[in-house]
């Protein structure tokens, strides 16, 4: 099923949602300051590319302070944006019987929209 589903994933959205942020990570990596979140835009945008069949784990360095500054400063500028458009597209997917599974694919990348530093999709 996590084949099928991350194939019927990358046709209708999945492939154009993941290609945004990765060019946005590269965008944000022209400056020193954006590299580390360019980098967390790029490693959301690859797990938006098949994120059936895959968890989202916490690092060993999730509690670190850093890891908790860039988060905050992540959630302010980017973080809720991204979380909104996941958490609509859930909604409005949850809608039909077909569009459950996609909908659980949206609310699973939430966490990781929200507070990428420390979280990795396996």
């Amino acid at each position: 099923m996590g084949t099928l589903g991350n194939i019927i994933w990358l046709i209708f959205g999945g492939f154009l949602t993941g290609l945004g942020y990765i060019i946005g990570g590269v965008g944000m990596c022209f400056t020193i300051v954006g590299i580390p979140f360019g980098l967390q835009s790029m490693k959301l945008g690859i797990a938006t590319l098949t994120p059936f069949g895959r968890q989202i784990v916490e690092t060993e360095k999730a509690g670190t302070p850093l890891y908790l500054i860039f988060n905050i400063i992540w959630l302010v500028l980017f973080g809720w944006e991204i979380a909104v458009g996941h958490l609509v597209s859930a909604l409005v997917l949850g809608i039909t019987i077909v569009g459950i599974p996609f909908a659980e694919q949206h609310l699973k990348l939430l966490p990781l929209a929200l507070f990428p530093f420390g979280r990795t999709l396996r």
